[in-house]
């Protein structure tokens, strides 16, 4: 049987604790925290996937993820959806930053139990205000712990927090996502509010890499071991089983870093195997690589493309940025700062080799593959946390 893939992706942001993973379980019906020290401490650690249908009953007009709706009428399928948990510790935004590279919209969570905004609230939101995506909703989340009046007041603090920033008029929901509670109107509002965007099929395709693993079980004879699997979302272009792909910046042997090329042996999404992937939607991408390479994400942050259809390889980014205005103390970036750089879904340390109070020349540890104009989130070292400090375009 061939899956239906998603057509977009939307990301779950905010504050640690404010419902993100509770809320993907109520649409989906996946519980999407399920590395063991995630489901040990509690909290999301790295990104979380799942996918939903989304159906729309014509007598009732109402959305649901269920063929048939509550009043008994068959509902129409409108399009499916994968969704990314992000974590919300301050310690993991490198991980919200490289899931934000692949979305199209987003759901910001405030939990109505605590004061608004959040830290991670904040920063969350700063990200998407940097990465430019303006298809937001934001979810009240959490309204049973609270009393009408106190919810209502939340809400006004909400509404001031959003003044002046890229989600000032979006649609605020109320839910108690662990009772699935007025979880209808969370689907409408990200069918009326962020719409699948228009993709190029026929361009080159390009795939940012955001999980990589070995799904191989240990003891399996070497005659059924299956290759590398990469997990992302196309941008561009098309996917087929036995196309030959590039990827950058690949692997180092002996000083050099040598993109690898190799065969796609299939393809998946949450609903199943495909013949062939589309760009919009979270998907699998079996190869014929070594698993040894891919395991335990070590290939995140990589591109996939057609051969020689990549950008090169480069161990250094010149960019013009901006400071962020911040809380703490944040002055202009100066050569031999060392900073957290965040560009795609790769996430590497980098050197200030060059300064000026509008450009910079970043030395890389790890190398990237990216295009002139790609978006850099710069985070820097503040009373031994990673803050998010600045943000600025590849040259």
């Amino acid at each position: 049987m061939i899956g239906l893939q998603a057509e977009v992706n939307i990301g779950l942001l905010g504050h640690v604790d404010h419902g993100k993973t509770s809320l993907t379980q109520a649409i989906t019906g996946k519980w999407t925290d399920t590395h063991s020290e995630e489901l040990k401490r509690g909290i999301s650690i790295r990104l979380g996937y799942a996918d939903a249908s989304i159906y729309y009953c014509k007598k009732c007009k109402s959305y649901s993820c269920s063929e048939k709706c509550a009043c008994g009428s068959k509902t129409t399928l409108k399009r499916r959806v994968s969704f990314l948990d992000a974590p919300g510790h301050e310690t993991l935004m490198a991980t919200v930053l490289s899931a934000s590279s692949i979305m199209d919209g987003a759901f910001l969570l405030i939990a109505a139990n605590e004061s608004c905004p959040q830290p991670q609230t904040e920063e969350h939101l700063m990200v998407l205000n940097i990465l430019g995506i303006k298809n937001i909703v934001v979810i009240q989340t959490k309204i049973d712990l609270v009393s009408k009046e106190e919810a209502l007041i939340h809400y006004k603090q909400i509404k001031e927090f959003l003044k002046g920033t890229i989600a000032e008029n979006a649609p605020i929901v109320p839910v108690v996502a662990n009772k699935s509670i007025n979880i209808s109107s969370v689907i409408e509002a990200m069918e009326n509010f962020i719409p699948t965007p228009e993709r190029d099929k026929d361009a080159p395709p390009l795939l940012y890499v955001s999980r990589s693993f070995d799904v191989n079980k240990p003891g399996t004879s070497i005659q059924k071991l299956k290759g590398g699997v990469f997990g992302g979302s196309l941008s561009s272009g098309t996917l087929k089983v036995g196309d030959e792909i590039e990827i950058r910046p690949g692997l180092e042997f002996n000083g050099k870093i040598n993109p690898i090329v190799c065969k796609v042996s299939s393809l998946h999404c949450d609903g199943g195997p495909l013949k062939e992937a589309h760009p919009g939607g979270l998907i699998a991408v079996g190869t014929t690589i070594d698993p040894y390479f891919t395991k335990g994400d070590a290939l995140m942050g990589t591109v996939i493309g057609a051969p020689k259809k990549l950008p090169d390889t480069t161990h250094i980014l010149s960019i013009s940025y901006n400071l962020i205005k911040r809380d703490f103390n944040n002055p202009y970036i100066k050569k031999g700062e060392v900073l957290v750089i965040s560009v795609q879904t790769t996430t590497t340390i980098g050197t200030i080799s060059e300064s000026s109070k509008k450009e910079l020349t970043i030395k890389l540890k790890r190398p990237v593959c990216v295009d002139t104009g790609s978006t850099v989130a710069i985070s820097r070292r503040v009373s031994q946390r990673w803050r998010l400090s600045a943000w600025g375009t590849t040259k």
